[in-house]
């Protein structure tokens, strides 16, 4: 039947009707019964409206598939003449009565207000009776729990003192919601089905499925009802991509600041989790997963693991710092870096304005990097690489385990499900490929109730059809790459030329290096601030052009490509201080320049260790402090604040009903909508990657992510319950596609931090001196060992010294490398010294490499994906489910057999005689029902 012409029965209430109770609830229909489940929004516009023979500015509601009818009078305050509308305006408004008619064809109950005014917005409210809760829940496979419960046990009788004893010491840090107090007992679950009513535990139908579950079946009919008007577009996402609606969002609980008593689950989120002042608290996890959705639930569980595995790492990263800070006096080469009577006299570290300098003035450079550069740098990375592995592990176990209590096992058809409504731009796109190929007969065909968006389909777009798409993707990204490579050789010819300018003065010359290094590095960090915003909305734009069909190969293919474009701009300056800076140098005679006069910059005669160290503490601080807090609190604030102004500066008639209590979908649609979590989960994967990439050259990271991630948490927390439109809860069974990028950087950082040690860090070559060179096996001598001559007579004319100022004649300086004097017979060559070097540094990078995959991997092998105690509990939930399932058949057997008995009782002898002949096979049949659950009760 045609959605128009379904018979509607429509209650039209007039505001100057006394209603018939007072509103006692903003979350229910005026009926003060039905609860609104969902809500859509849009703004409408007349032209020369005036006011009909209602009274001005009376409210008029309408509850459309009511339970009680009342014809419309005519003439009677409900009739509003309109004025005349635009087309796009009478078009859109066409769009919307077809598209609601279909949700009220599909089960629905809306109400709306009547649009009185010359323009405003318009909230549709959507409440889905029992029927339809029923239907859909059935079709979702949605797990409700039944009548059965039982007691969850927790392994042996050691086990449960300790977790009793552990409960005990947690007490005052547990949060104090309901979902925490009683998780000893739980419900057997099973999908929900109309044919098995009797085992589910129904009490109050209203209250049976919670609101996050009733807006998720509402938002189900929503995404496939389908809109021939608007080109046969199949869901409320192509309809607010098209204008038609606004917005479409689930009620809030109320609100989280009412004063009283007055307990909703918004508000006891607010007090014992969105504030500050909890910080101390555990995540109450199974209310946000009980308000906001499995998905969100799943990020805040992972966040605070993560958060919690980084107090460990952080406390090992302080140790090893301190160890740096209490073996300063006894590092061997620092000391002898320090000592004025060695007196080696350096090169000069720039043409014509630099002087020969001692390497005395560089002792406090060496004795800072001692602090980084130990031994024990090289044991902290080790664990760190086995800390990632036990993370990841210990996140399986903890999903598997929350994918136990929140009953997410056998979901994937569900999910494929969910995942086969298309994209509004992909419709758009089917529909331009069938217009180019058929012409208006293709059109027609289209519009013949046949959605673009079919099941037995196939996608309808070629890879001949996303060429162009994937072209412009491949492009772009490549350009965007070049474009963050350029940009730190920018900086890299920023830092050369302002040392040589810095240089030619003696007020600056002293501090050239730290004065250049400083700037260098915050001129970074607004650079990667700023791309990052860039990279973001590029690497958005890029993902639509390629045209992908579902919201899940959307989602997906958008984190690839942002993960990648952040993550080379946020470490690639990282990355050339640590393997690229002082390796293309050259020699004194011998320089590589980058321009006329401009020599390659060298690394501090400490290493580069010490400003890798300064680079990544740097940027990793002010990217947390200013793009994950600042920008966090302060635009939606502006946003917020830009919103009210924009709405009292917008002109429109004034309303009556303003200085009345808002409603709750008023309040609702002033907040921020819900864009996903991918930039929660991206901010802290680029910082999952400070923390274990370049630990080797900064052991406090743990520590500034550690302070960092318990601000964290309750932003995030307050930002989802204050400043957000209430999500849409979504069943997903794991984090997706995050887990695997979190792996790849594990591993990666494996192979970084081996190279970190090897290549950046003075380790290696202190220990091949120790064993190979030394006379007496300490390091005594090792830095005169690692640095090489070069007869001043030979550098090229016009790049020595003007004016020196040094105190003595010089006629040998000396430069780091390991290279043969001018008196060998090769001079100037490699020595021995640097190829025994270089091979001892690769075979620590394999052995290193090596050894922690080894470990890591056994890591794996030990600790179990499924913890046992859960293993335990499914297969024991299976047991009970079929006891139960066997019981509850049994029972209504029975009962059906009561009556059949009774009637057979009154009827006449013969009847009698035969319902007694067939008597023993009627008993034998429940009998053989109640051994066989009896057998698997034993079993």
């Amino acid at each position: 039947m045609d959605p128009e012409h379904l018979p509607v029965i429509n209650n039209y209430l007039d505001a100057n009707e006394a209603p018939s109770e007072a509103r006692l609830s903003r979350m229910h229909f005026h009926d003060n019964q039905r609860k609104v489940d969902y809500v859509l929004a849009y703004h409408y516009r007349k032209r020369g409206a005036h006011q009909g023979h209602g009274s001005p500015g009376h409210s008029l509601a309408v509850i459309s598939n009511g339970e009680t009818g009342k014809e419309r009078r005519a003439g009677g305050p409900g009739d509003v003449e309109l004025g005349p509308l635009d087309a796009l305006e009478e078009e859109r408004r066409e769009q919307r009565d077809e598209f609601e008619h279909n949700l009220m064809a599909a089960g629905l109950e809306l109400e709306k207000d009547l649009e009185s005014k010359s323009q405003g917005s318009v909230f549709v409210r959507i409440h889905a009776p029992w029927q339809v809760l029923a239907r859909e829940a059935e079709f979702l496979k949605i797990k409700v729990p039944t009548k059965k419960m039982y007691e969850i046990k927790s392994g042996g009788s050691i086990a449960k003192k300790f977790s009793a004893i552990l409960q005990t010491l947690s007490s005052p840090l547990q949060p104090r919601v309901p979902e925490h107090n009683n998780n000893r007992m739980k419900n057997l679950s099973y999908p929900f089905s109309r044919e098995k009513m009797y085992l589910y535990n129904i009490q109050e139908k209203d209250t049976f499925f919670d609101n996050a579950t009733r807006s998720r079946i509402v938002h189900e009919i929503l995404k496939r009802t389908a809109c021939s008007r608007a080109n046969n577009t199949m869901g409320i996402n192509s309809l607010i991509a098209n204008n038609i609606y606004e917005a479409a969002y689930p009620l809030h609980d109320g609100e989280y600041d009412s004063p009283g008593d007055d307990m909703n689950d918004r508000k006891l989120l607010y007090q014992e989790w969105a504030r500050y002042g909890v910080f101390y608290k555990f995540q109450p996890i199974d209310l946000i997963r009980k308000y906001f959705g499995e998905k969100i639930g799943l990020y805040f569980a992972w966040l605070g693991l993560y958060t919690s595995f980084l107090i460990p790492s952080s406390v090992i990263g302080v140790i090893v710092f301190l160890y740096g800070c209490a073996t300063i006096e006894e590092d061997i080469p620092s000391k002898e870096m320090c000592d004025h009577q060695n007196a080696f006299t350096m090169c000069p570290l720039c043409d014509k304005s630099c002087d020969y300098w001692n390497l005395s003035s560089a002792c406090g450079t060496a004795r800072a990097s001692h602090l980084f550069d130990n031994p024990a740098t090289v044991f902290f990375s080790i664990f760190m690489a086995l800390w990632a592995t036990m993370f990841l592990e210990n996140w399986k176990r903890l999903q598997m385990r929350l994918g136990y209590f929140w009953d997410l096992t056998g979901i994937e058809e569900e999910e494929e499900r969910s995942k086969e409504h298309s994209r509004p731009e992909y419709e758009t796109k089917v529909r331009e490929k069938l217009l180019k190929e058929s012409g208006k007969s293709a059109v027609q065909k289209l519009d013949a109730n046949s959605p673009v968006d079919d099941e037995d389909d196939e996608d309808k777009l070629t890879w001949k059809d996303r060429f162009p798409g994937y072209l412009m993707n491949f492009a772009s990204i490549l350009f965007m790459i070049a474009l963050t490579f350029s940009i730190v050789f920018g900086v890299i010819v920023y830092r050369i030329t302002t040392a040589a300018a810095l240089s030619l003065s003696k007020a600056t010359r002293s501090n050239v290096r730290a004065t250049v290094t400083a700037t260098a590095v915050i001129i970074n960090l607004v650079v990667i601030l700023i791309l990052d915003e860039i990279y973001g909305a590029v690497a958005k734009w890029l993902t639509k052009i390629e045209v992908p069909k579902t919201e899940q190969t959307f989602e997906e293919r958008l984190i690839l490509k942002a993960f990648l474009l952040k993550f080379v701009n946020a470490y690639s300056p990282i990355f050339y201080v640590a393997f690229f800076k002082g390796r293309f140098v050259g020699r004194p005679g011998s320089y590589v320049y980058v321009f006329d006069g401009y020599r390659m910059e060298e690394c501090a005669p400490g290493g580069c260790l010490m400003e890798l160290c300064i680079q990544l503490s740097i940027i990793m601080l002010g990217k947390q402090l200013i793009q994950n807090n600042i920008f966090e609190i302060g635009v939606p604030k502006l946003k917020k604040l830009f919103r009210k102004l924009k709405d009292e500066t917008e002109p429109g008639e004034s309303d009556p009903d303003h200085s009345k209590r808002p409603e709750q979908w008023d309040l609702d649609y002033s907040l921020e909508p819900y864009t996903g979590l991918t930039p929660e989960y991206m901010e802290m994967i680029i910082q999952f990657g400070f923390v274990t990439l370049f630990v080797a050259s900064f052991p406090l990271a743990p520590v500034f992510a550690l302070l960092n991630n318990v601000i964290e948490v309750r932003l995030d927390a307050k930002k989802f319950v204050t400043e957000l439109r209430r999500p849409d809860a979504v069943r997903t069974k794991d984090i997706g596609i995050w887990f695997d990028i979190l792996s790849g950087i594990g591993k990666f950082s494996v192979i970084i931090n081996a190279f970190v040690i090897a290549v950046t860090s003075d380790f290696i070559p202190r220990l091949v001196y120790q064993y190979s060179y030394s006379h007496n096996g300490t390091l005594h001598g090792f830095v005169n060992h690692t640095l090489s001559f070069f007869n001043v007579s030979q550098l090229k004319e016009g790049t020595q010294p003007e004016n020196s100022q040094f105190d003595q004649e010089v006629q040998f300086c000396r430069f780091k490398d390991y290279r043969e004097p001018p008196w060998a017979p090769n001079p100037y060559e490699f020595s021995k010294q640097y190829w025994s070097v270089l091979s001892a540094r690769l075979a620590f990078v394999i052995i290193f490499q090596n050894l922690v995959m080894f470990l890591s991997v056994l890591v794996d092998w030990m600790i179990p994906d499924i913890p046992t105690d859960i293993s335990d509990q499914i297969k024991k939930e299976k047991s009970l489910l079929v006891d139960f399932f066997l019981k509850e058949e049994h029972e209504k057997v029975k009962l059906a057999d009561e009556p059949t008995q009774r009637s057979q009782g009154g009827g006449d002898r013969s009847r009698r005689s035969r319902a007694a002949s067939s008597a023993p096979s009627g008993r034998s049949q429940p009998g053989s029902i109640a051994s066989s659950g009896s057998q698997h009760t034993n079993v």
